[in-house]
């Protein structure tokens, strides 16, 4: 289990990876109600909802370090 860096709650890190679906041009649909991850400076991070990432895509800085 990760933990969320903006909120500190936990993530299972396969739901958040876990595909749902695919587009109609053949991407990944993944279920961000389970969690959702971001690549950053060489690492992933797990997050538990669309706004904790909006809110570490805004500032990484205030949570990494």
């Amino acid at each position: 289990m990760a933990q969320c860096p903006v909120c500190g709650n936990t993530v299972d890190e396969e739901a958040a990876r876990a595909t749902t679906g695919f587009t109609a041009h053949g991407a990944s649909e993944m279920d961000p109600a389970k969690g959702t991850r971001q690549f950053h400076d060489g690492t992933w991070y797990y997050f538990d909802s669309l706004e904790c990432r909006s809110k570490f895509l805004a500032n990484p800085g205030n949570y990494v370090g």
